[in-house]
Order: C-alpha cells, then structure tokens, then sequence
C-alpha cells in the first residue's frame, strides 16, 4: 500500500525534534564548556567525547528491544514517546549547572544530565530510522520520505543552530533549553499520530541479540557504507564543532553591508545557521530529484563534490569582514551538504531489504543502532580532535566568552573548519567509488 503524502511528511516532521537536540549537543556544549564554565579545551573536548561514546553502548540493545516490542501502537512508538521527554529534559538540565560548584562538580553536573539526554536521543532516533524500512519498500518512496525529513531536519537545524543561540545569549543557555523543549517533544509526538495508520511490518525477529547483529555485519555494502557514512558526518561535525569559534574569531562584520543589520540583531552564528538552513531546504527536492533521474550513489558523489570545492572556497575568503558574502557561502554550502543530509538516509533501507529477503528477519531496529554508531562515533570523536588540535595551537579558554587567541591558534581554527573536513570528503568520495560501489551494485542486482 502506498503511503499517504500525510503519512510521509507526518514521519518526517520527528527529525525536526531529534535534529534541534544534535546541533545543540554539537553547537553548544563544547562552547558552553570553555567559555561559560572555563574548562579547558582539552578536557572539555574529551569529556564531550566520553558521553558520546557511552551513548553508543546503548545503541545495539534500544535497537534489538525496539525490533521486539509488542504493543498497540507498533514496535517503535513507545520508545519514541517515552524517549522525546527523556531527551529533551536532559538537555535543558545539562545546562542548568548550579552556581557555585567546583570545576570538578560542574563537569560531573554536566556529564550526568548529557547521559540522560543522549539516552534520550537513542530511544527516539534508532526507532525512527527503522520505520523507514517498515513503512514502505519502494525506493522512490524511500526518497522522497527523507526528502521530507530532511526538509524538516533543515527546520530544525535552524531552530538549533539560529534562534537557541540567539535565546542562550539574552536568557541563558538553560532557559533557551526549556523554551525549545516543548517544540522537540511535539514534533515527535504529533509524527507518532501522523503514521499511526501507516503500513508496518508486524513480523517480530524471535532470534538473540547476537544472531540479530551478526546478520547485520553479514551485509558488507551495508557496513561499508556506514563507514563511510562515519567519515562524511566526522567532516560535518568538526565544521559544526568549529563554527561558534569562527563566528567569533573568523567572521567579524565591518557594519557596512547588506546584512550587517541582520547580523547585529541575530548574532553571526545565527545568521550563517540561517543561511545554511535556506539553502538546505531549498536543495531537498533538488536532491530527491537527481537521485531518481541518475541514481542515488551518483547524486551522492556530486553532492560531495561540491561540498569539497565550497569548503576550499571557505579555506581562501576567511577571515572576513562581510557577513553578507559569507551568508551567500553558507547558503551554498548547505546546498552541498543536503546531499550528505538526505541520500545516505535512502540508501540505506534498500540495503536492509537484501537481509530481510535472505533470511526473513525484520530486524530494522538492529540495522538503524548500527547505522548510527557510525554517524554517533563520529559525532563523539569530532570535540576531541577539534579540542585537541586547537589546544595544540595554544588555544586559550575562558569564562568571559571572548579573549584575544595567539595567530597559530586562529590558523589551527581557519584550517580545521575548512581543508581538514574537505580532505575527510574526499577520503569518502574515493571509498563510495572504489569500495562500495561494486559491493551495492552485487547486493541490489543493479
């Protein structure tokens, strides 16, 4: 049965909520760090990392108990529910650090409430991805469901990377938290009504935990392409990591252009998020429509390559003095990054359809843990390299928010944020042509 254009954007409009709480944990919490707390670069990158890790612990059994829950609103809604709350109250709490703590309280503070809501994320973010191997196994619609998605994703990166900024500098980063809880945890509710009706595989997977995972490892294109998947999403999030640095330090207005108005009233960091976000909306159907006329994998590939020659563009106009002409910049660069956004969440569902067919086991919950491991991983290893590279650099902390950094610091920043990721891109270019290209073309007999 074909799904409803309710019922696709219905599951589209959960990652508008999931989304506001990745670009705060990558946005805010290494910043809130250092420059709030005063914790050195170092160790505020490392704890940042550690939460991250452990949150990949949880990962296999959310997805292996999701695959077996039985209930009347399907295997997944009941983590989803539960899980919006979870992680939209550790948010807020990780920020509401008492006044008065030692350093050492302040990171035990922190890293608690950061568990819990990262605990959270899981429980929303694994059952979700799975329903798009339940609800439908036709590829276009596949496409066209992240399209959505991915449109709402934008929304919520805008909400995230623009307007909690904005909140966090006039409010405080806690009560930004708590204004933009109740918008996470209706997205994702008012998702669970949309698709209630939706088709869903009622086939449970009767078999271990283990046996679930080892047909998981069995799928080699689909291993390889969560690796690779790893590599592109470590080159976005030392770009998201990087960015409240470099709106500080990197882009400082001159007050004589277009937008400098716009900037004074937002912030540059909420200015460039915006602008990001409008040219990644704008590309959704762009990218949904290119992977239907020439494949998804080749779309894919032109994407990131355009990625790549945005970010070297990046490398030779910063620093700079017109927020009006980086706003174009960023524009183009979420473009680019639409691609990254959009397709590999397409492809990957197709891929677990070649297990299902082989052995009759439903375990999307057991592919979705795996395929965000990757994405997770690299979302957890990008604070520690960019803290460790920047604390090389003699990157100097502080709980007043702005201090004058040496020049190799600001060159470690400038490179990072530019010629680092777009190397790591082309690392993933070359694997998606040389290794799982024939691997995919093997599995899915195209």
């Amino acid at each position: 049965m074909a799904l409803s254009l309710g019922q696709k954007a219905g599951w589209g409009l959960a990652d508008m909520g999931i989304v506001v709480f990745v670009v705060v944990k990558q946005l805010l919490v290494l910043v809130f760090l250092t420059s709030v707390l005063g914790v050195p670069v170092g160790i505020a990158g490392f704890v940042t990392t550690a939460v991250l890790i452990f949150d990949m612990i949880t990962d296999p059994l959310v997805g292996h108990y999701s695959d077996r829950t039985h209930s009347r609103f399907g295997r997944r809604a009941p983590w989803m529910a539960v899980g919006a709350v979870v992680m939209a109250a550790g948010m807020a709490a990780l920020f509401a650090v008492p006044d008065g703590l030692p350093l050492a309280g302040d990171l035990a503070w922190v890293i608690a409430f950061f568990g819990v809501a990262t605990i959270g994320f899981t429980m929303v973010a694994i059952p979700f991805s799975a329903q798009a191997g339940e609800m439908t196994q036709d590829p276009r619609e596949r496409s066209a469901m992240t399209g959505w998605r991915m449109g709402f994703a934008s929304v919520g990166i805008l909400i995230g990377g623009a307007l909690v900024p904005g909140l966090a500098a006039n409010m405080g980063y806690a009560m930004a938290a708590v204004a933009v809880s109740p918008l996470i945890i209706g997205a994702i509710w008012i998702s669970l009504f949309a698709t209630r009706k939706a088709p869903r595989l009622a086939q449970d997977a009767p078999i271990p935990l283990k046996e679930a995972y080892r047909l998981v490892f069995d799928n080699r294109a689909f291993m390889v392409l969560v690796a690779l998947y790893g590599v592109m999403t470590l080159a976005i999030a030392l770009i998201t990591a990087g960015l409240p640095f470099a709106a500080i330090y990197l882009i400082v207005d001159a007050g004589d252009n277009a937008l400098s108005g716009v900037d004074e009233a937002l912030t540059t960091l909420s200015l460039m998020f915006a602008a990001f976000v409008v040219g990644s909306i704008v590309s959704q159907a762009f990218w949904v429509r290119l992977s239907n006329q020439i494949g998804k994998l080749a779309a894919l590939q032109g994407g990131l390559v355009l990625y790549v020659t945005l970010l070297c563009g990046l490398f030779s106009v910063l620093p700079s003095v017109n927020v009006t002409a980086m706003a174009g910049m960023f524009v183009l660069a979420g473009f680019a990054n639409g691609s990254y956004q959009q397709i590999p969440w397409a492809l990957y569902p197709d891929l677990m359809d070649v297990t299902r067919a082989k052995t009759g086991a439903a375990i999307e919950g057991a592919f979705s843990a795996v395929w965000l491991f990757g994405q997770k991983l690299a979302n957890a290893l990008a604070p520690l390299v960019l803290g460790l590279f920047l604390q090389a650099a003699g990157w100097l902390e502080t709980t007043a928010g702005v201090v004058t950094q040496e020049p190799t610091a600001i060159t470690m920043l400038h490179v990072a944020i530019t010629l680092i990721p777009a190397a790591i891109l082309v690392v993933s270019l070359l694997g998606l042509g040389l290794v799982y290209r024939p691997l995919a073309q093997a599995a899915l007999g195209r």
